[in-house]
């Protein structure tokens, strides 16, 4: 079951046959008959979406002219509004040019159609309507009506030693802050938002992760780790959208609390990051990444209370610190790894790991990749998908 995809392939060489030495036909289907039978793979179908999985293209540095490092979210546009084109590819900066996580404040959007990147966003460290700051998360969404709404997780010594509880960030489709949203359910903003959009009111689901959670010298004594905070949520936020007015927020719900969260002197903060729905949108996948598990979060869009840590999906196996989620055509969950260079496909339904494929292997790090990879997004034919590389800020695309 637990398979694994290299995402280079070794190609054998072959040797072109003497005059005479080809097979008689016979000979040839015995030969194939036995090889199919020996080789399962060769006959079976492919089990999901990372099986077809063979070209990975650099596709642009994700660095603006401001220096801003370490590329988070990955959002593809589902509409043309503004500066942006339909299906651009969206990208958020959490770490600015001294390479202080928490501090990033840049949106930048290439285009497939042109192969550009442009900057989309550019906000000042310090921005008064949102406490503590900017440092620009991998929570990110663009709605049909144009607007894009981002998180921000901020610090200024890029550490949660002097983090801020931060904010959601609007922007007009030009680029410019168009609100700020804050309170007491919104808490370093952290998670992949997970979207129900229809036009004029809109569902957000986004995950917090900094209540109470303290600077990483603050130990646990009992495995010497920082110590570990059981208080990070899921927030659903309804909107609701008149035209040509940014999104107003009509109710706030916790669907799902008491996830695990702690910091990190390498990787900023630890908490659960990736967010899916189900095609229905009956169920919310939840990547709990201290847990190393997948958790279900039933009716999400309609529930009024909240779900604790939800139902169990998925766990170990593959799993290596799943962070972002994505939901591919067929229905199956796109897991980024955070301590390994592989992405996990799972049938959710089936509550089954079914393929880990390296994305990326930069031997510089033990294992290939760790700490690497963060956002990823589907491409709109579903036939692949977006992702970013942190240790060398760059967007990649893979397809077929």
């Amino acid at each position: 079951m637990n398979d694994i995809l290299e995402s280079s392939t070794e190609k054998n060489p072959t040797r072109r046959p003497s005059r005479g030495a080809y097979p008689r036909p016979r000979a040839l289907a015995a030969a194939l008959t036995v090889l199919l039978a020996a080789s399962p793979a060769l006959a079976d179908p492919p089990r999901g979406l990372l099986e077809t999985i063979h070209r990975h293209a650099t596709l642009t540095s994700t660095i603006p002219d401001n220096g801003d490092l370490n590329p988070y979210a990955v959002v593809v546009a589902p509409v043309a509004a503004g500066k942006i084109q339909k299906d651009d590819v969206l990208v958020d900066n959490f770490n600015n040019i001294s390479n202080l996580q928490g501090t990033g404040g840049t949106i930048v959007d290439y285009s497939p159609a042109t192969r550009k990147m442009t900057v989309f966003a550019k906000l000042p460290q310090h921005l008064a309507q949102c406490p503590g700051g900017v440092g620009l998360s991998t929570a990110m969404t663009m709605l049909k009506s144009g607007w894009v709404i981002v998180g921000s997780a901020p610090s200024t010594d890029g550490t949660t030693r002097t983090k801020g509880d931060g904010c959601l960030i609007v922007f007009g489709p030009d680029g410019q802050v168009a609100a700020t949203w804050s309170g007491p359910n919104i808490n370093m903003p952290w998670g992949n938002i997970a979207t129900v959009d229809e036009g004029d009111k809109a569902s957000l689901f986004v995950s917090m992760s900094g209540f109470d959670v303290p600077g990483p010298d603050v130990l646990d004594p009992a495995d010497g780790f920082p110590v570990t905070v059981k208080k990070a949520t899921v927030l659903r936020l309804d909107l609701t959208i008149a035209e040509g007015k940014p999104p107003v927020i009509a109710g706030q719900t916790v669907v799902a609390d008491g996830f695990s969260q702690r910091a990190d002197k390498d990787v900023f903060l630890v908490g659960p990051t990736g967010l899916a729905l189900a095609p229905d949108n009956k169920t919310l996948y939840v990547s709990d990444a201290l847990e190393n598990r997948i958790v279900a979060v039933s009716n999400p869009v309609t529930r009024t209370d909240s779900a604790g840590t939800g139902e169990p999906v998925t766990k170990d196996g593959l799993l290596r610190r799943p962070l972002s989620l994505a939901m591919t055509a067929e229905g199956h969950l796109l897991a980024c790894n955070g301590k390994n260079g592989q992405v996990v496909e799972i049938d959710p339904l089936a509550k089954t790991q079914l393929y880990a494929h390296w994305i990326d292997t930069d031997q510089a790090q033990s294992p290939p990749g760790n700490g690497d990879l963060f956002g990823i997004a589907m491409k709109p034919d579903g036939k692949g998908f977006y992702y970013v590389e942190d240790d060398v800020n760059t967007l990649v695309e893979a397809t077929r």
